[in-house]
């Protein structure tokens, strides 16, 4: 008589890299794969039918941000969303006559962000980075301060995606303002772009009240599809489209229109929207059990960035003289997933944190753990990660 041996289920606790796709999302997108599957360009019947299913999402999009239909651009990622609200407001700049625009931004944004400005620098923009303090926290007179007559962008992060610290928005947006309020500027020049695809789980989304000109989504961070994402443009700020081809997306961004993967987004966003505050409670109890189960397994461990403006699902921990690569393969061996710094860079880049040193923690940047929780991480599951750790650490 043979005898199967099942297989030990493992342990996901890196939320912050990837989502899984919600089963009411899948279910959504379905019918728009093989059924429902035409040009919404189209004129006739199916081209219609699709059209409105694009409309319809862009509309849900929009109510959730407290924007305008039109304001919302569907892309290709987070990452080509950032993309788009850099490059092409620089790329609009230079075209409106601005002599070397100025860009704004900090130190530990995510690399979309940073490789965007870094592009633009080579096309002749001037980029200035501001550090965040010793918690992870950008301060908003400091962006202020960098702020000059030939500035156009500042891109700044709602909550960072490796140390979960949240960011003073508003009150970048207020300098922004004070700034122009003192220079008598007849028209809006500097704009706000917020990257908001780690916060979006677990804050809320008010364009209004967040005074941003652009704000990016992925569906890949927010239980949809890969593939897809989200620009919020401002209606009345101009860029310069990074695709050309058909016009698509009121010329913002060509190409056929991924019909299942906008409905998926716009229907994922619905969801974490409604389940936004009572999974951020939840969350934040497995947190604060990590956080006293690590202290208790490693007494030297110290923890990455402000624990008070931090996201809920976000652990990340520094374990001094430990190899965090190492013992991220050891845990992985064990059945556990977590990461060591930033998920979004290829394997083959340097592995140490830039964001942990750009807070000042050099001596960590190779000797920490980024823990993130998810809407499928349960008590049962984080005991048994801390028995798995505490193994793994000693």
């Amino acid at each position: 008589m043979s005898r199967t041996t099942k297989k030990p289920q493992r342990i996901f606790l890196d939320y912050a890299s990837a989502t899984p796709v919600d089963p009411r999302v899948e279910k959504a997108m379905r019918p728009y794969f093989s059924r429902k599957f035409a040009n919404p360009s189209a004129i006739y019947g199916e081209g219609v039918e699709s059209k409105k299913i694009l409309e319809d999402s862009r509309k849900i999009v929009a109510d959730i941000l407290r924007a305008l239909p039109d304001e919302i651009v569907f892309t290709g990622s987070g990452t080509e969303s950032a993309n788009l609200a850099i490059i092409g407001i620089f790329l609009k700049a230079r075209q409106l006559g601005i002599k070397r625009p100025h860009i704004v931004t900090t130190a530990f944004e995510h690399p979309a962000v940073l490789e965007a400005t870094k592009y633009c620098e080579s096309l002749g923009a001037k980029v200035t980075i501001v550090y965040p303090n010793g918690d992870g926290i950008i301060s908003a007179d400091e962006i202020g301060k960098a702020l000059s007559k030939n500035t156009v962008l500042v891109s700044a992060m709602y909550a960072n995606n490796e140390i979960g610290t949240i960011q003073p928005i508003r009150e970048i947006a207020k300098r922004i303002r004070q700034f122009e309020k003192r220079n008598k500027s007849t028209k809006k020049q500097i704009h706000l772009h917020v990257d908001a695809s780690q916060a979006v789980n677990y804050l809320p989304l008010n364009v209004l009240e967040l005074h941003c000109d652009f704000l990016t989504l992925d569906g890949a961070k927010i239980y949809g599809p890969k593939g897809v994402g989200i620009l919020f443009v401002e209606r009345g700020v101009l860029i310069t489209p990074l695709i050309l081809g058909g016009g698509q997306e009121k010329g913002r961004r060509s190409g056929t229109e991924n019909i299942p993967a906008i409905v998926g987004i716009a229907q994922a966003l619905s969801i974490t929207e409604k389940m936004r505050e009572r999974e951020s409670k939840r969350i934040a109890r497995l947190q604060r059990e990590i956080f006293q189960g690590i202290k208790k397994i490693a007494k030297n461990s110290r923890v990455n960035g402000s624990l008070d403006l931090r996201l809920p699902n976000n652990v990340n921990v520094c374990f001094p003289k430990v190899d965090s690569e190492f013992l991220v393969l050891k845990l992985d061996a064990n059945g556990v997933a977590v990461s060591s710094s930033s998920s979004c860079k290829t394997i083959s880049e340097n592995s140490r944190s830039y964001v942990l040193e750009a807070i000042g923690g050099k001596d960590c940047a190779e000797s920490s753990l980024r823990i993130t929780l998810g809407r499928w991480t349960t008590e049962m599951e984080v005991k048994k990660f801390l028995k798995i750790l505490k193994k793994c650490i000693s």
